[in-house]
């Protein structure tokens, strides 16, 4: 009688594995026969990002204004920090970094908004569903950067 339990229960575990199995497999073609029509459906464009980003118009009056801002920074610091120990230099260092680096925020987000709204805008108008970084596509994709280029030169 004890033997026959043991037997039952193996059976009963081979058959919940099974069935586990089973449906792993299951879920499996399921997505990936829904993974093949979606990538049959959409097309995927690319843009090299550091390109449009290097030719956008307002990209030079903001350097110039960042380096104008770390100019009048190294300026400050040298001014103010003669007499203070090396410890104050060090905390005042930092703040004077963070604040630069607050600037440049200041003045790259609106030139990355409008790339992005650029890239948006012709995605839309050549039906591309999704747009990725040239640099990490490996093959394919319709390549969006010269219109995107021309987009923000307007």
């Amino acid at each position: 009688m004890v033997t026959l339990q043991k037997k039952t229960v193996k059976i009963i575990s081979v058959l919940i594995a099974l069935v586990f199995v089973g449906s792993v497999v299951a879920v499996a073609v399921t997505q990936f026969g829904g993974i093949a029509s979606a990538s049959g459906n959409s097309n995927v464009g690319t843009v090299d990002y550091r390109q449009v980003m290097a030719q956008h118009p307002q990209l030079q009056s903001a350097n110039s204004e960042l380096q104008q801002a770390v100019s009048d920074a190294q300026k400050e610091f040298e001014e103010k920090s003669k007499n203070m120990s090396d410890q104050e230099k060090s905390d005042y260092y930092q703040q004077t970094q963070q604040r630069l680096q607050q600037k440049q925020q200041e003045l790259i987000e609106p030139i990355q908004k409008s790339v992005e709204d650029s890239v948006k805008s012709v995605a839309d108008a050549k039906g591309l569903t999704v747009v990725i970084d040239k640099n990490a596509v490996v093959y394919g994709g319709t390549d969006i950067t010269q219109d995107v280029i021309k987009k923000i030169s307007k």
